[in-house]
């Protein structure tokens, strides 16, 4: 049961749809402008690597910020022994694992004009590691990637589900869920169309710069919804932050945790180990991240684009603060009746249900508009990467040997330019349909099986791991083959799968694979 239909109609003014449908409208014609021509399939995928590096860097963040860390960092620290923990891993391991990559990943991509990590380990050790690499990312993707189209619907349907498809669902004898996941999809899928990777970057550049806004806009207004004035209010959010000793002995500001146990998530050592090699897999192999990095103009500018994105700490760290603030609010006036039980069901609605029942109009339909603009973001980058992927390892190979056996030769290269873009958006529209299939799997799972979804959620964390050491063996050159790898690499997928479910604490560590790019805390 979500929130009554009044409950948001009474909320969700007129301005808030306008501010909405204004951000999706301005973001579409200037990504649509800014996109150029998609004349080759290196427009479409990498750019025409030309694209700034600060363009590139706000994009990593926006992917990385995805909707469900938006609305879910706050609860982190809104719930029961919640803290700033949660913060170590960004800004410990994660950055870390992105000057690694900037330093010792960026130059090894560089060395040729490749469109993923996956034909760089291909060029070290042969066309089947692009395979098996691209099946793994591809197994991963659409599991996970899949079971976060169903979260971000499922709190875009909290919001704005019943308003606005509440007519169309009961008309059709659907739910509003089905609608909420079929418009994120759609828009994603425009986005994609639209302009390719560049499109999906610039989009992403707004994105960025509506979650920073946003993000300040949220504690700012958090803050003045507390007692007394504005130096008041940020004092008693302290002086109630840290009286809640169940967070540590810094009450919810309690930021090191050097516990050794390997049963807790955010320790220093998940920082400094897990977090930081997860990074270097989820940052530097995953084609979801990386990708953006082959847009740069030269291994300089991507090596900046990948550091600099550590900025993106500021957004977290500022919903961290967002979480206090709720935290000191419901202190004040607690949540009542279906709201509470909402929230006692599970707590990441928090934050929504404060944006919709005491948050301004405008203000409302502007942070409605980043978590909506999140999971269309989420859904666009993946997009372009699973195309990309399945574009070089299979339809491109396929493709030459066709010709080869035909003897066909006589190609007009413009032709055939036109002619892979536009396969290449038939792939797009395809993982689309995968994506938003596999979303409604999870919403169906979600409730009998709830441990499938943790399964689909940690299943990047699973597949990091052969996806980093593909790069290790083609990096170090050590004059070897591919048949070891193709083996291997599966097998190592098993053998974390059996550790994980054979011992619980170790999911830890597939968790934090998932939630070192763009991952949501309640993974």
């Amino acid at each position: 049961m979500l929130l009554a239909t009044g409950s948001i109609a009474e909320h969700f003014t007129w301005v808030d749809w306008a501010v909405v449908f204004g951000y999706l409208i301005f973001t579409t014609l200037l990504g649509g402008a800014l996109a150029g021509k998609q004349a080759t399939i290196r427009d479409f995928f990498l750019g025409g690597r030309k694209l700034p590096w600060y363009a590139v860097s706000g994009s990593i963040i926006a992917t990385e910020i995805s909707a469900v860390t938006f609305v879910g960092v706050p609860a982190i620290v809104f719930g029961a022994g919640g803290n700033f923990t949660y913060l170590q891993l960004g800004l410990f391991g994660s950055i870390l694992a992105r000057i690694i990559i900037g330093y010792i990943f960026v130059p090894a991509y560089y060395r040729r004009e490749i469109y993923s990590p996956y034909d760089y380990m291909a060029n070290e050790l042969g066309n089947r590691v692009r395979t098996v690499t691209t099946c793994l990312f591809t197994l991963g993707s659409m599991l996970a990637q899949g079971a976060r189209v169903y979260l971000t619907a499922l709190i875009t349907d909290l919001i704005i589900g019943q308003p606005l498809f509440g007519t169309l669902a009961e008309y059709t004898g659907t739910d509003t869920m089905t609608w909420s996941i079929f418009l994120i999809g759609f828009v994603a899928v425009v986005w994609t169309l639209m302009g390719g990777i560049t499109t999906v970057i610039w989009t992403d550049v707004i994105l960025f710069l509506v979650f920073f806004f946003g993000a300040f806009t949220a504690l700012g207004f958090v803050i003045a919804r507390l007692p007394g004035d504005m130096w008041e209010s940020i004092r008693y959010m302290f002086a109630v932050g840290y009286e809640a000793k169940d967070g540590g002995i810094w009450g919810k500001f309690t930021f090191f945790d050097w516990d050794i146990s390997p049963t807790k998530q955010f320790t220093m050592w998940t920082a400094a180990i897990a977090s930081t090699w997860a990074g270097l897999g989820s940052y530097g192999t995953d084609q979801l991240m990386t990708q953006r990095m082959f847009c740069c103009k030269g291994s300089r500018q991507a090596r900046i684009a990948i550091i600099s994105s550590s900025a993106g700490q500021i957004i977290t760290t500022t919903m961290l603060f967002v979480g206090v603030g709720l935290y000191a609010f419901y202190c004040t006036w607690p949540l009542t009746g279906e709201t509470a039980e909402l929230v006692n069901r599970k707590i990441d609605r928090i934050f929504p249900i404060f944006i919709i029942q005491e948050l301004p109009w405008g203000i409302t339909g502007l942070l409605i508009a980043a978590i909506f603009a999140a999971a269309i973001s989420s859904l666009d980058s993946i997009l372009a990467a699973l195309s990309q992927t399945t574009m070089t390892a299979f339809y491109l190979p396929w493709r030459n040997r066709y010709r080869s056996r035909h003897h066909d030769n006589a190609v007009n290269p413009d032709l055939e330019d036109k002619k892979v873009v536009f396969i290449s958006r038939i792939f797009v529209v395809f993982w689309a349909l995968v994506l938003c299939f596999m979303a409604h799997v999870a919403d169906a799972a979600s409730g009998k099986f709830p441990e499938i979804l943790n399964l689909a959620l940690s299943m990047a964390g699973y597949t990091v791991g052969a996806l980093l050491a593909g790069f290790m063996l083609a990096f170090f050159r050590l004059n070897i083959d591919d048949r070891g790898f193709v083996w291997s690499a599966p097998l190592s997928v098993f053998v974390v799968f059996a550790i994980v479910w054979h011992d619980p604490w170790a999911h830890i560590v597939c968790w934090a694979g998932s939630s070192a790019s763009s991952r949501s805390p309640s993974s």
